[in-house]
C-alpha cells in the first residue's frame, strides 16, 4: 500500500486523517472502510483510534499513551507513505542494487514507513501472531493485521528458519537523483511505538553467551555460562518451537517498558529506534544471496543497530545503486549497547524519514560518508567502526578489535577533514574527551561507535586578561 501527498502542504489533523482514509480505502476499498469505521463505534475516527488494553496473564496492563496503529490509521506525517504488505517487504534479506522500487519519491521529501517486528511471528514462535501474542494476553484488535498478513501470506522467498535473518525490510525506495558516489541523508523525524508491547529474544547458537558450532564454549566463559542454558538446547529438530528458544514479552506501561519475573518487576525507559536503515549494498542479483542476508551490516548500512538513531538522528550511507533503494525494518522500544541476549526490545514502530541525496564535494555530508556509514544526533558526531563490513560471504569477522580500529580510524579522518585538526592533536583528543561504545555483538559482523560532542567544537577561547 503506497499513498502519495503534496510535499508542498505541510501535514494537518485533519490533512493526516483524509490521508490515512483514503489509504484504507485503497486496501479495503469503499464498502470495507465503510464496515471498518463503523466497527470503530461512534466518535473514533481514523486518526483517533485507539484500541482497548493489553493484558499480561489475566491482569490488564495499562497502556499509557500508547495506542495501536494498523496499517495506513493515525496521523502519517510524510509526503509518502509506505506500508508492509507482503509483497513489499523482504524477510530475512535486504534489497540488492537490481531490486525494483516499491515507491518513488524526490529527494528532500520525507517519507513514513510502518515497519513490522519479526518478534512474534517467528517459526520459533509458531508463526502466527494473533496466537503467540493471544498466549500473552493480547487481544486480536491489537494485533497488527499487517504481522499477520506476513506471517501468512509472505511468498517472496521460501523461508529457512536457520539460515535466512529474522527481519522484515519493508522498501526499497528510489531516490530520485542518487547515483553511485553520493551519499543518502537519511533523518529520523519520527519513531512512534506501534503496540504497546514487545519481546526479546535469546535463541540458541547466537547471543554473546551462546555456545560455538562445535557445541563448546566461547573463550572467556564456561560451558554451564552459555545462555540459553545447554542443557534446554533442543536442536537439531524439524520443528524450531521444540528449539528451547527463550522469548521475554514485555508490555509497555506508562511510557516504561515492563518485563515481570516472580513476584515483581524492572521498569526501563523507552528509546525507540529503527534497528536496520539501509541501501541497496549487494551486487547479487539473487534475492537470497548472502550478500544480502539480513543479518550483518554493511557499508550499505542495513542492521546497525545502534541506540542513537532515533528522533532527532541522522545517518549518512554511501550510495552504490542508482536511486539508493533505501529500506528499514527491524524496529526497535528500546536496546541497550551491545544488545548482548540477541535481540533489543522489538516492537513494531511507524517511522518518518527525510531523505536528500548529498553529493560529492557539495558539503552536504561528512567525507567519511561517502565511503562508510556514519552518524550524527543532536548532540554527537558518531564515527562508526564494522568488523567486516562486506557482507557474509567468504565467512565473518566477528572482531571488535577491528571494529574498534576502524571506528577510531573514521574519527580521525573526521577530525581531520572536516574539522581541521592535524592528525595527532586528534588522536591525543579521542583519547582524553571522546568516548566509544559497543554497538552490537550480535549480528556476526560486530559494531563498535563513537561519540565526539558537539559542545568541544563551539567553545570560544576565553579572553586574556593582562596581569599588569
Amino acid at each position: 500500500m503506497v499513498v502519495h501527498r503534496d510535499p508542498d502542504v505541510p501535514p494537518t489533523d485533519e490533512g493526516s486523517a483524509r490521508i490515512a482514509r483514503d489509504t484504507l480505502v485503497e486496501g479495503l476499498g469503499r464498502r470495507g472502510f465503510v464496515r471498518a469505521i463503523a466497527a470503530l463505534g461512534a466518535g473514533a475516527g481514523v486518526a483517533g483510534f485507539t484500541a482497548g488494553c493489553v493484558k499480561n496473564g489475566s491482569a490488564a496492563a495499562p497502556r499509557g499513551d500508547v495506542g495501536v496503529l494498523q496499517p495506513g490509521r493515525g496521523a502519517v506525517e510524510g509526503n509518502h507513505y509506505l506500508a508492509s504488505a507482503p509483497d513489499q517487504v523482504l524477510w530475512g534479506y535486504v534489497p540488492n542494487v537490481h531490486a525494483a522500487a516499491v515507491l518513488r519519491m524526490r529527494s528532500g521529501e520525507t517519507i513514513t514507513v510502518d515497519a513490522v517486528s519479526h518478534e512474534g511471528i517467528l517459526e520459533d514462535q509458531g508463526r502466527d501472531p494473533v496466537a503467540y501474542f493471544g498466549s500473552k494476553g493480547v487481544a486480536r484488535a491489537d494485533v497488527l493485521d499487517d504481522a499477520v498478513a506476513i506471517a501468512s501470506e509472505y511468498r517472496r522467498t521460501t523461508r529457512d528458519f536457520d539460515k535466512d535473518g529474522p527481519h522484515v525490510v519493508t522498501g526499497p525506495v528510489f531516490v530520485e537523483g542518487a547515483q553511485p558516489g553520493d551519499v543518502l541523508k537519511i533523518e529520523t523525524l519520527q519513531a512512534t511505538p506501534r503496540v504497546a508491547y514487545g519481546v526479546v529474544s535469546n535463541r540458541h547458537g547466537k547471543g554473546a553467551l551462546a555456545r560455538t558450532a562445535d557445541g563448546g564454549a566461547p573463550a572467556g566463559i564456561s560451558i554451564d555460562e552459555v545462555m540459553p542454558p545447554v542443557g534446554q538446547d533442543g536442536r537439531p529438530n524439524a520443528d524450531p518451537t521444540k528449539y528451547g528458544n527463550v522469548s521475554t514479552f514485555t508490555t509497555v506501561e506508562d511510557g516504561l517498558g515492563v518485563m515481570r519475573y516472580r513476584d515483581t518487576s524492572v521498569r526501563f525507559p523507552l528509546n525507540p529506534f529503527m534497528g536496520i536503515m539501509g541501501v541497496a549494498f549487494s551486487q547479487d542479483s539473487s534475492l537470497t544471496a548472502p550478500s544480502s542476508n539480513s543479518i550483518p551490516p554493511t557499508l550499505g548500512g542495513g542492521n546497525i543497530d545502534i541506540k542513537l538513531l532515533g528522533v532527532g538522528s541522522t545517518l549518512y550511507l554511501p550510495v552504490f545503486a542508482e536511486g539508493a533503494l533505501f529500506y528499514a525494518g527491524d524496529p526497535h522500544l528500546a536496546m541497550g549497547d551491545g544488545e548482548v541476549a540477541l535481540t533489543a526490545l522489538e516492537g513494531s514502530l511507524r517511522g518518518t524519514f527525510r531523505l536528500t541525496v548529498c553529493k560529492p564535494k557539495s558539503g552536504d555530508a561528512p567525507s567519511v560518508a561517502y565511503r562508510y556509514p556514519f552518524a550524527e544526533s543532536a548532540d554527537l558526531w558518531v564515527p562508526i567502526g564494522l568488523s567486516d563490513p562486506d557482507g557474509s560471504v567468504n565467512g565473518q569477522i566477528t572482531d571488535l578489535n577491528v571494529a574498534m580500529r576502524r571506528a577510531v580510524v573514521n574519527a580521525l579522518d573526521f577530525l581531520e577533514f572536516d574539522k581541521g585538526m592535524d592528525r595527532a592533536t586528534a588522536y591525543a583528543y579521542l583519547a582524553a574527551a571522546a568516548d566509544f561504545s559497543v554497538s552490537q555483538v550480535v549480528d556476526r559482523t560486530v559494531g563498535v561507535h563513537g561519540r565526539i560532542a558537539k559542545s568541544h567544537f563551539t567553545q570560544t577561547r576565553p579572553a586574556v586578561t593582562n596581569p599588569s
